[in-house]
């Protein structure tokens, strides 16, 4: 089986949650796809403190063909940014494609605001997940319990509450998707 990842982010993304699971991905033997709102001339999308990476669809894309990624791939990554995420999660088909997502108990892994998506997709309810500090009460709120845990596991769905551990958080998410796939 071809280990598969798709990354959903916005321009502004917190530079940390998206170069470190990128790159820890490539390196576990994944093809790793990252979807984003726009992209220079090269190629790349940038991130809140410059760092640039490559964009290999943007979202307005994605969201004309969501059934070819969900085909497609075995892993979805939501990195973190407050701005970004804003943004991210006023689309309706990325909601809609991540509802579905963990309809289907696919493995879900996400990173300080990346809670957000989780909590507008509303695949929260009765479950324990991490997110950014700030986002307690709005995780608390979805019916999820907020737990401050360098890593979170519940069932299909793995939450980082910071960048400050993005070497367990991937670590976990790959035990996780070894387990279920390998």
């Amino acid at each position: 089986m071809k280990k598969s990842a798709l990354i959903l982010t916005w321009s502004g993304f917190q530079d940390h949650e998206l170069v470190y699971p990128y790159y820890r991905l490539l390196a576990a033997g994944f093809k790793v796809s990252i979807v984003a709102d726009k992209k220079d001339e090269l190629g790349r999308v940038y991130g809140i403190l410059g760092l640039n990476m490559p964009c290999h669809m943007l979202v307005k894309d994605f969201v004309a063909q969501p059934d070819k990624w969900f085909e497609e791939t075995d892993l979805l990554v939501l990195p973190g940014g407050v701005k970004s995420l804003e943004k991210l999660r006023q689309e309706k088909v990325v909601k809609e494609f991540i509802h579905r997502w963990n309809s289907a108990d696919r493995i879900i892994t996400s990173t300080c605001h990346g809670a957000q998506l989780l909590i507008s997709a509303k695949v929260t309810s009765g479950r324990k997940i991490s997110g950014y500090y700030s986002l307690e009460d709005d995780i608390n709120n979805s019916g999820a319990q907020y737990v401050n845990q360098p890593v979170v596991i519940d069932k299909n769905i793995i939450t980082s509450p910071h960048y400050d551990h993005m070497g367990i958080w991937m670590e976990e998410t790959l035990r996780v998707y070894n387990e279920k796939y390998v």
